[in-house]
């Protein structure tokens, strides 16, 4: 008898341990990180990104829900990055997957988040296929694309007389739409394309060969089409050539990371857009403020993505529930675009259906050293074009989720 009494005791006073622990367990929403950390797109993704994400979570503190942030480099290979997520998602119960850099690596990861019904956002992905024949249910794309970076800075040069162009481009999908989408808006401009090159990427850092050729063409623009340290090196070595004096150079995707890097001496007048930058208005000089003691690279438009994206899907997490978010990226997804966005590196958007961030691009020309006040002051605003004209229309785009 004694023993019942003591078992009814314990078992009674087990009760609310039991609920208590019940009641403290949270859900838990994981977000992975997946970029370039060591390679070429270093600076222009790498550990700021990781920085920029967590900085958004930390902001939104979320309630009724815990948030983990993971990270880790695919080394710009396909089959690292799809390694990696299939660990990430069966193994580590990651429900995100943002960044991404590499063309190759988003195009792969693409067909897996749908399979794996779990969600990817490129924001350091330059294709515009991204939204277009490779569009998914689960996958979105912030910040910039090829398209946006061919009109405002392709088309812009095209009407302001650099009507004839000559491409260095890298030989993968992200230098091949870069090129597609600009001789696009350069013919349609009225200009012509002189010649391109097309150089193996990631091994080659001397692109003197390429330049003596861009020369010798007589095109007034060079249309750098590569990105991270091959756009460092080709401006570099450009101005050793002295080409700028005959040629204007035209960095179809850049970043204020890449000019710093450049050194503005031999960075000025070069032509380049972006949709975030840090002194744009009083809304992205107040996240620049938040940011600056966390990072040593002040952020661009790729990692200001990362916190722009965080925050609008722990907003839609919060919006259905985290265990419903969890149970379906195509629906978080569909929540996503249902909801218009707004932060402070972007202002207010929206999201399209066929999974494309909609926000302004600026045109910048990198100041004059005599006009920079410190190494940040990098760029001058030339021209902006809007939000609903800065991406490739939704019927272009071959994405088979819009209805025609």
């Amino acid at each position: 008898m004694t023993l019942q009494r003591r078992a009814v005791l314990g078992a009674a006073a087990s009760v609310p341990l039991l609920r208590r622990a019940r009641a403290q367990t949270k859900p838990v929403i994981r977000i992975g990180v997946m970029n370039d950390q060591s390679g070429p797109y270093r600076d222009v993704n790498g550990p700021t990104s990781v920085i920029c994400t967590k900085q958004a979570v930390q902001e939104f503190a979320a309630h009724g829900f815990d948030v983990e942030v993971i990270d880790a480099d695919h080394q710009n290979k396909p089959d690292v990055a799809v390694s990696l997520a299939r660990e990430w998602f069966d193994q580590r119960g990651v429900d995100i997957i943002m960044d991404i850099a590499a063309t190759s690596c988003a195009l792969a990861l693409a067909s897996l988040v749908k399979a794996k019904d779990k969600i990817m956002i490129a924001t350091s992905t330059a294709s515009s296929d991204v939204t277009g024949k490779a569009c998914t249910p689960n996958s979105m794309h912030w910040s910039f694309d090829t398209y946006m970076e061919a009109r405002s800075t392709g088309g812009a040069m095209v009407k302001a007389g650099g009507d004839s162009w000559y491409f260095i481009t890298p030989n993968y999908a992200f230098g091949e739409a870069t090129q597609r989408d600009t001789t696009k808006f350069v013919l349609g401009g009225g200009g012509k394309v002189l010649g391109a090159q097309v150089y193996p990427f990631p091994e080659t850092t001397d692109f003197s060969s390429y330049l003596v050729q861009a020369q010798a063409s007589g095109a007034k623009i060079l249309g750098i089409c590569g990105a991270g340290a091959d756009l460092i090196n080709v401006i570099k070595q450009a101005h050793e050539f002295g080409l700028s004096k005959t040629m204007n150079v035209a960095a179809m995707v850049a970043y204020t990371t890449d000019m710093h890097a450049i050194g503005i001496e031999m960075a000025q007048g070069t032509r380049l857009s972006e949709t975030y930058y840090w002194d744009l208005n009083e809304r992205t000089r107040a996240f620049q403020k938040r940011i600056q003691p966390k990072v040593t690279l002040w952020p661009n438009m790729a990692q200001a993505g990362n916190y722009s994206c965080t925050l609008h899907y722990l907003k839609a997490v919060q919006d259905m529930g985290a265990a419903e978010a969890k149970r379906s990226g195509a629906a978080t997804t569909a929540r996503m675009k249902a909801m218009p966005t707004d932060d402070d590196c972007f202002g207010p958007g929206t999201i399209r259906a066929d999974g494309r961030k909609l926000t302004p691009a600026y045109l910048f020309e990198v100041k004059k050293p005599s006009e920079s006040r410190h190494e940040w002051d990098l760029y001058k605003l030339i021209g902006t074009t809007p939000a609903d004209e800065a991406f490739r229309p939704l019927s272009e785009g071959a994405c088979p989720l819009v209805k025609a």
